[in-house]
């Protein structure tokens, strides 16, 4: 079949099936099964598919068709530049969370120290390493199968920086028996496991300190998630998603506990839902957090809130 042929085929079947974005899905998948680019489609749109391409291909339009996300079929969504592995264990990256990332840059420094809390794909922490120097990231998740992806991204992307990846707290805890570990590292990123905070408990009383931490925590309201599409209420995690009944469940219990962690003029970055920005906003004034802003999205949606913390 000629490739503008299969193309029209894959748009059809994904209209039917109801996909907002149907011309586009259809001729990405094209481009994935035949290792093709967007050019393709206008500049040779009689080349002749191979049958077993062409088989592919129909396969995964059905797959998109059930609603099965594009970024699980392809295994992979592209975050500030840069290419993420994704699967049903983690949170998509969403261009919306790029606000994140892009409010972060202008106060992350050279040597500073970041945690990214709820990491997931790990999508915000290997970013803001990527396009700094020196820094030492923490990334942390309750999810060992997040982590896993968090890790595997990071060998990739970080991989021509130098940056040393790593995952617990073993190899610190045996260097204590010598000699007093430093931690966080530069030039180093580490995963841990573990319920928020508790991830970096070093089985002793250790201070940690960060001068940034950054979050896109669960934030949707439990009753809402039923109501969203398919594509994020059947196939994300639904511990990436679900905020509790206000949404508001984990910034309460991230703002409370940061402050532990968080050095002296440090800074606390949270992505938020359209319609949290005040109640967040309350929560980081309530905890004595200063100097509290909030940016929109490119769609004019309030998405990122952020605060200062002095001690107390």
């Amino acid at each position: 079949m000629r490739y503008d042929e299969l193309f029209l085929y894959g748009v059809k079947q994904l209209e039917k099936a109801g996909i907002a974005e149907g011309k586009l899905n259809a001729r990405l998948l094209l481009e994935y099964v035949c290792k093709t680019d967007r050019n393709t489609l206008l500049a040779h749109p009689e080349l002749l598919v191979e049958k077993e391409q062409e088989k592919r291909y129909v396969n995964l339009i059905e797959q998109r068709a059930e609603r099965i996300p594009l970024q699980h079929i392809t295994g992979v969504q592209e975050f500030m530049g840069l290419e993420f592995y994704v699967n049903q264990n983690v949170l998509i990256p969403r261009q919306d969370t790029e606000i994140l990332v892009e409010e972060v840059m202008p106060h992350l420094h050279d040597g500073m120290s970041i945690l990214d809390m709820c990491t997931g794909s790990g999508c915000i922490l290997i970013s803001l390493m990527q396009y700094s120097n020196d820094c030492a990231g923490v990334g942390a998740d309750l999810s060992d199968e997040a982590l896993e992806v968090a890790e595997k991204n990071a060998r990739r992307i970080l991989k021509e920086k130098n940056i040393h990846v790593k995952s617990g707290f073993k190899d610190l805890k045996e260097a204590k028996e010598v000699k007093e570990a430093v931690f966080p590292v530069q030039n180093e990123i580490r995963f841990l496991q573990g319920d928020l905070f508790e991830a970096l408990d070093l089985g002793e009383k250790t201070a940690v300190k960060f001068d940034i931490i950054v979050s896109n925590p669960p934030y949707i309201s439990t009753d809402t998630i039923k109501t969203l599409e398919p594509e994020v209420a059947v196939y994300e995690p639904l511990t990436a998603l679900d905020g509790g009944q206000d949404g508001l469940y984990f910034y309460r219990r991230i703002v409370k506990d940061a402050k532990k962690c968080l050095v002296r003029g440090g800074k606390l970055f949270f992505e938020i839902g359209f319609d949290q920005k005040e109640a967040v906003s309350q929560l980081l004034k309530e905890a004595g957090f200063i100097d509290i802003e909030t940016k929109k999205d490119y769609a004019g949606l309030d998405r990122v809130v952020f605060g200062t913390f002095l001690e107390d």
